[in-house]
């Protein structure tokens, strides 16, 4: 099993930063891919950024581009999402997740693992 642990969430103001970490424990050598999701109120979980632990691939969600930078550690198993320019409209839990197939996946049922989440609040 892999064990996540999210911190980093906060509130800030609108324009303002955050960055976020994701602690991963137990079996890491079985992660292919290491994903941020969000979930905002009343609505469906969705795909923020990945990257693959070995090589370094990154995917970002359109909303984010340019603003959300995702990088891993692997020496300290840590994975994290610099958040700039955030808007109102990040505001959600923020969830790490793994994925151990070697094909990239964007959808939250491909993710086995999850983090608690980490509450990420944006003030207009």
């Amino acid at each position: 099993q892999v064990q996540l642990v999210e911190s980093g969430g906060g509130l800030v103001q609108a324009g303002g930063s955050l960055r976020l970490s994701c602690a991963a424990s137990g079996r890491t050598c079985s992660i292919y891919t290491m994903a941020w999701f969000r979930q905002a109120p009343g609505k469906e979980r969705e795909f923020v950024a990945l990257i693959t632990w070995t090589r370094g691939y990154t995917n970002y969600a359109d909303s984010v581009k340019g603003r959300f930078t995702i990088s891993r550690d692997n020496a300290k198993n840590t994975v994290y999402l610099q958040m700039t320019s955030l808007k109102p409209e990040d505001a959600a839990v923020y969830y790490c997740a793994t994925d151990p197939s070697s094909v990239v996946h964007t959808t939250p049922n491909r993710y086995n693992y999850w983090g608690q989440g980490t509450q990420v609040t944006v003030s207009s």
